[in-house]
């Protein structure tokens, strides 16, 4: 039983789970930044467009049912708002990784600075250059 809980212990404290650990906090932030752009921005503007206020408030009822006291609501405007929700944090996540690609091949393509030479070296370049005009 020892072994199992320093091995969970050794597996817990890797960088690579506290990296994910991290990852998972900050995209939850994320997803209620997106949720909430989607809620307080685009779903009004596409109100406009299509002349709803609430996606979510779209709804089907169908009659009940042999018995049944209560109709049966289809509520397709949620799918429709988790549909557009996900839509906005899929691509809010390309633009993210899109930039810091971008980042990281400006990094790669800077070509890397001359090391700067000694003074002895220089005073060789020049005899060796002096040399060079006499031939």
């Amino acid at each position: 039983m020892k072994k199992l809980v320093s091995e969970f212990k050794e597996f817990a404290m890797r960088g690579n789970v506290m990296d994910m650990a991290v990852g998972v906090v900050i995209g939850a932030a994320f997803g209620k930044i997106v949720s909430s752009l989607v809620a307080d921005i685009i779903t009004p503007v596409l109100s406009l467009v299509i002349g709803r206020i609430n996606l979510t408030a779209l709804a089907v009822t169908i009659p009940a049912a042999m018995g049944s006291p209560k109709p049966i609501i289809i509520t397709y405007g949620n799918f429709l708002q988790t549909v557009l929700d996900f839509i906005a944090v899929a691509f809010s996540i390309f633009l993210v990784i899109k930039a810091s690609n971008r980042l990281k091949r400006k990094k790669e393509e800077t070509p890397p600075a001359a090391p700067e030479i000694s003074r002895e070296e220089a005073l060789l370049t020049e005899i060796r250059d002096l040399l060079k005009k006499k031939n």
